[in-house]
């Protein structure tokens, strides 16, 4: 697999499980994102670890790590050999997890079909494990947002960040086209799966919740990700967005 073939890979997963991003019309269709965030977890095959060889052979080098033990995630920025997106690659630790809902989370893994393969894919067309009960996915949610949402996800995409200046509009201007087409934005930048950096202005736009089929045949309307615009402030040096994006101090050296 190719990076070009990873990337709209990713995308066409994204928006097959986000229609009404697919729908936008406010920048061009073919804007690139700054940053694609995905998320994972540490657990055999998934692990950040286990998926870095393949994606340093596609041409991404790591080049920050952030740790954020309020958060329970490791973060890699990952930089592509040109001009496109970068991957913002979380990773929820297990153990920020509680045990109840760590062995719930680790019992749904542990049923991963085996023709899931991470060394050879790391986009997934569908979950590699069953789909949780309804109630195993509250508690999960409640224990941390992002283990509610693998157990539903499995790991892939969770939001692509837009920066404000290579769409040549102003945030405050594009936020008034998100909400005309029903999306809402939050503008607190502690509000989203992890922090923003304070050099840039930030509001993250989750997408309207869908209607999912439950291990026992219940169906509930849920959330499944979203959309960032991001912005730099004036005083913010020459480092792209997506270096910019997470505060400095979770930054960390790891071998």
């Amino acid at each position: 697999m190719q990076r070009e073939e990873f990337v709209q890979r990713l995308w066409l997963d994204y928006i097959h499980h986000h229609p009404d991003i697919g729908g936008l019309r406010l920048w061009p269709l073919d804007a690139p994102a700054a940053y694609l965030a995905l998320v994972t977890l540490n657990h055999g095959p998934f692990a950040m670890q286990a998926m870095l060889p393949t994606l340093t052979h596609l041409g991404y080098r790591c080049q920050h790590r952030h740790a954020m033990a309020d958060r329970g995630l490791l973060v890699s920025l990952m930089a592509p050999p040109d001009e496109g997106a970068w991957l913002v690659l979380a990773e929820l630790q297990l153990a920020s997890l509680s045990r109840r809902p760590r062995d719930r989370l680790e019992g749904l893994v542990s049923q991963t079909h085996q023709e899931a393969s991470p060394d050879k894919d790391l986009v997934y067309d569908l979950r590699p494990w069953p789909m949780p009960t309804w109630d195993t996915y509250l508690s999960l949610h409640q224990a941390h947002p992002l283990a509610g949402w693998l157990a539903v996800m499995g790991p892939r995409m969770h939001h692509a960040g837009f920066d404000c200046d290579q769409l040549g509009t102003d945030l405050l201007d594009l936020d008034t086209g998100m909400q005309g087409a029903g999306l809402i934005g939050d503008r607190d930048r502690h509000h989203g799966i992890f922090p923003v950096s304070p050099l840039l202005d930030y509001a993250f736009y989750p997408t309207l919740s869908q209607r999912m089929a439950f291990a026992e045949g219940d169906e509930h309307r849920i959330t499944l990700g979203g959309l960032a615009l991001v912005q730099k402030q004036v005083s913010a040096n020459q480092e792209s967005t997506a270096e910019l994006l997470l505060p400095h101090h979770t930054r960390c050296e790891m071998s």
